[in-house]
């Protein structure tokens, strides 16, 4: 899962249950079994035993994880939904990646200000990742300071306005104006570089910030410095969401950046004080340039989505498909050398999101009645490297995308108390948070609304490549209220991601150590909820619908899933 570790709970609350007021529709007599706590457990922990080495995208480790799963929907008899290979269809996605990484003595940034030449050093005052276009780069250009670097006619945006970056370096405040609400800021906030590009400028600097220190140290960012880049390549050999327009790119430590602002109409202390009271700053020229160089390696790697499809009964509907995501991929082999364990096994993410989804199809399959739309369970790769293989489905959809109804995403259900409500990220934006409650309440469990709303998490895992494809979709975690009285679920919550999560210990020993035998029972009630979630969606009259009011709705949704 790639939400992040620096986030706490202590000033998070639960809010109310959603309210549902659309008109539930009756669950077909799908003579369901109740899932299987046993299957659950066998699923996870072959998935996470060091064999596999951390299924860390494009390894062995990870085809083996992509067998597994392929070799489970063959076994309950799903119909393969992959890549044609000569005139059978197998239940592989193959996508080719494209591997960069720094060659890290070859970066530098040097700034020119009134005739005198400022090095700034590497990693200390300033960071930069490999180019997926470009081998050595060296680029000395002017700077401009465009605020957040943010464009938006819906939120009365544009930091551009006025200003000519063309052939320039713009200097731009990570984050978000207060005004903004997060999930929205987060959308356009990863429009930022795709912004740059097309108003003409050639590089990008970050500045860190004093808000930023509190939640992400910069020094947290040098413990990636050596890790590669991965982005997949389409059938032109181009790397997505690849601009070669930018040459470069950097993050700089707040002491070095106040060079950047010498002699600027405003200091960036003065800049920093403004963002302290919530104004947000206006861009302009700044009497500063920059000469940054780096170079970088490519290599190709090959990685693999899993697909299978459980054909409906209705002859037409059977047309459309519920996708269900879960991520196979983790981080594979640390370099912590504080830990003899350097294997990050991912029990929790996602070992469970996926023996959770296979779990859910063995349901269908056993189901006497079968669901009237037909359900395409997707197991995908590269989530932990950027939401890759998701990413890859959605530009590339096995079946055509107007005919994918909704998404339901299983990415990291902490299993470790005997959760008493849910979370359905997304849930505020479709029609699907109703029918997510309903599912939870035939349980006996609460839908409780997002905890954690700053975090922006609905924009932060597989999901969200459909959404913006207009496909309606929710996130389902874990909830921070437990049944047990003794067990407090937040804290629980807390404790993995503080101690956890993205870590050696994520697998049996290390979690049984810390809060003792894991719940697969609680994954059983998770995937049972997943089944009633996808049955009333397959089984409807009428496809989910994005709700009026819905940012996302408006900017991405197709016409046959909009509320009008």
């Amino acid at each position: 899962m790639s939400i992040k570790p620096w986030m706490t709970l202590s000033s998070l609350l639960l809010l109310s249950a959603c309210a549902s007021t659309q008109t539930a529709v009756a669950p077909a007599d799908t003579a369901q079994n109740a899932a299987d706590a046993n299957r659950i457990e066998a699923h996870m922990e072959f998935l996470a035993d060091d064999a596999l080495e951390g299924r860390d995208t494009g390894s062995q480790g990870h085809l083996i994880a992509s067998q597994y799963i392929a070799s489970n929907f063959k076994q309950l008899g799903l119909k393969p939904a992959g890549d044609i290979i000569g005139d059978q269809q197998s239940y592989f996605q193959k996508l080719s990646l494209k591997k960069g990484q720094l060659i890290k003595q070859s970066a530098s940034l040097t700034l020119h200000h009134n005739g005198v030449d400022t090095v700034v050093p590497y990693p200390k005052h300033f960071i930069t990742r490999s180019s997926s276009h470009d081998g050595k780069v060296n680029v000395n250009a002017d700077l401009v300071f465009v605020g957040y670097g943010m464009v938006s006619p819906e939120f009365g945006i544009d930091d551009y306005a006025g200003l000519d970056v063309k052939g320039k370096i713009v200097v731009i405040l990570p984050g978000r104006p207060h005004k903004l609400p997060s999930e929205e800021a987060a959308h356009l906030g990863s429009q930022k570089t795709r912004l740059a590009a097309e108003h003409g400028a050639i590089g990008i600097i970050s500045v860190h910030t004093p808000d930023a220190e509190k939640t992400r140290p910069y020094a947290n960012s040098l413990l990636y410095l050596n890790s590669p880049d991965l982005s997949w390549v389409n059938a032109q050999g181009v790397a997505e969401k690849d601009y070669p327009e930018i040459k470069v790119n950097a993050y700089m430590h707040m002491d070095a950046a106040k060079a950047l602002f010498d002699g600027a109409p405003k200091s960036l202390e003065q800049i920093y004080a403004m963002l302290e009271k919530k104004e947000v700053p206006t861009g302009f020229t700044l009497p500063t340039s920059a000469s940054l160089t780096r170079e970088s390696t490519h290599s190709m790697i090959q990685s693999q989505n899993v697909a299978a499809v459980l054909e409906g009964s209705d002859p037409v509907l059977k047309n459309e498909y519920v996708v269900v995501t879960a991520h196979s991929d983790h981080i594979g082999i640390g370099n912590d050398l504080r830990s003899k364990d350097k294997i990050n096994n991912g029990l929790m993410d996602n070992a469970a999101g996926v023996a959770i989804l296979i779990e859910t199809a063995r349901l269908y399959s056993k189901s006497a009645i079968k669901p009237k739309r037909s359900i395409l369970f997707l197991a995908v790769t590269g989530e932990e490297k950027g939401l890759l293989g998701a990413d890859y489905f959605a530009h590339y959809p096995v079946k055509p995308i107007e005919s994918l109804v909704a998404n339901v995403n299983l990415d990291m259900p902490v299993l470790l108390y005997p959760f008493a409500d849910m979370v359905a990220f997304g849930a505020n934006h479709s029609t699907l948070g109703a029918t997510v409650g309903r599912a939870t309440a035939k349980h006996g469990i609460k839908l409780s609304a997002d905890p954690m709303p700053e975090q922006a998490i609905f924009t932060r895992s597989d999901h969200y490549t459909l959404v913006k494809k207009g496909v309606p979709a929710v996130f389902l975690m874990t909830g921070f209220t437990s049944k047990d009285p003794a067990q407090k679920g937040g804290e629980i919550w807390g404790k993995f991601f503080a101690k956890h999560y993205h870590k050696p210990t994520d697998d049996v020993a290390g979690l049984t150590k810390d809060f003792g035998p894991i719940r697969y029972d609680a994954g059983a009630v998770f995937a049972d909820i997943n089944f009633a979630i996808i049955e009333e969606v397959a089984n409807a009259a009428q496809r989910p619908q994005w709700l009026k009011e819905s940012f996302f709705g408006k900017a991405f949704g197709l016409k046959v899933n909009t509320q009008q």
